[in-house]
């Protein structure tokens, strides 16, 4: 996956994806109890609010929503589908895969930079 390639100084690609998926199963428990909440965009993109950068450690919230969606539990799945009922709108795919995404837990919206 992407998010796995953006290496820190002096880090291995293996060490990397380890720190993504335990940033990933951080953040997958802040869903599960409450504590963070998925927002949908107007044209289907995805942000994670309550996450604080510690817990995030550089992933992005399309790379979080992909590996929720291929590997998670089934609760965070359930938090990502409420997210999208109470917004009235499904989470486009194509758009997270363009890089549409949120600064600030879905306030306002950017085209992928």
């Amino acid at each position: 996956m992407p998010c796995d390639t953006k290496l820190k100084p002096r880090q291995t690609i293996q060490q990397r994806a380890d720190e993504v998926r335990a940033a990933v199963a951080r953040i997958q428990a802040r869903l599960i109890d409450g504590r963070a909440k998925v927002k949908v965009g107007p044209q289907g993109a995805v942000a994670f609010e309550g996450i604080v950068d510690v817990d995030r450690d550089g992933v992005t919230d399309a790379c979080i929503y992909r590996r929720i969606m291929a590997t998670g539990s089934p609760l965070a799945k359930a938090a990502i589908a409420k997210a999208e009922q109470l917004s009235g709108r499904s989470i486009n795919r194509a758009v997270v895969g363009h890089g549409v995404h949120s600064h600030d837990g879905g306030k306002t919206w950017h085209n992928g930079h």
